[in-house]
């Protein structure tokens, strides 16, 4: 990633720099949950480093409690992650990518009822965000996981209209679509989705939930009953 590369360039310039060190934190947390790096665990340990080192010096930037959360994500330790997005957005009440990144902790955490509100809070502070067809995914994925087929399907297009190349997208709609009886539309989606997917994630339900994680118990409990039963309509095996 050449962003990391620039903030490699910035720390090398002036090592005590907030912006750097938070900056470059956020990014190798993002390149590790994006499985974009060979070199995840080392990855993970200097943001951390790069993390605590801002914090001893700057403990109410928002931009260093974001780069602290994101490296918590990353990690999937989402109840831990929550008070640090919580704390960007008591110091900025409008950073919109602290409300998503906090809905899906909350998804993750078991309280699924939060999400959706914390997406249309973000939602209507950037209408016009380019990237908004991921906000529209988050709300798909609840609304399936609440077995809104309907609504999950409306949004989830809108999800894959917005980003075709992402197969996490084509995966969800094809389970909805599956669920909704269309099966045709199901299989034509998780064709795309193991298309694009890296690593044979859609190959099998025993691929996918061993790459993948789902939250507790509670959450867990849903993904069963709807997208993992809807990938199995849509044709996914079991291994």
């Amino acid at each position: 990633m050449e962003v990391i590369s620039l903030y490699e360039r910035a720390l090398a310039l002036d090592p005590r720099s907030i912006e750097a060190q938070s900056g470059l934190a956020r990014n190798l947390a993002s390149r590790v949950a994006d499985h974009m790096t060979d070199t995840a665990a080392a990855d993970i340990a200097r943001a951390e480093y790069l993390v605590r080192q801002a914090l001893a010096t700057a403990s109410r930037s928002p931009d260093v409690h974001w780069a602290k959360g994101q490296v918590l994500r990353a990690q999937r330790r989402f109840a831990e992650a929550i008070p640090e997005y919580e704390a960007v957005l008591a110091l900025n009440r409008n950073w919109v990518f602290a409300l998503s990144a906090l809905a899906q902790c909350k998804l993750y955490t078991g309280s699924i009822e939060e999400t959706i509100p914390l997406i249309e809070r973000a939602m209507r502070l950037s209408p016009h965000e380019p990237r908004i067809g991921g906000w529209c995914f988050q709300i798909g994925q609840v609304h399936l996981l609440q077995s809104r087929t309907a609504d999950a399907i409306t949004r989830l297009e809108r999800a894959r209209n917005d980003s075709p190349a992402h197969a996490i997208f084509r995966a969800w709609l094809a389970a909805a679509y599956a669920l909704d009886g269309e099966t045709e539309r199901a299989g034509v989606e998780l064709a795309e989705a193991r298309k694009l997917s890296r690593g044979n994630r859609y190959s099998s339900l025993a691929r996918l939930k061993a790459l993948g994680h789902f939250g507790v118990l509670k959450t867990r409990a849903l993904f069963e009953a709807t997208y993992f039963a809807g990938l199995r309509k849509a044709g996914m095996p079991e291994e």
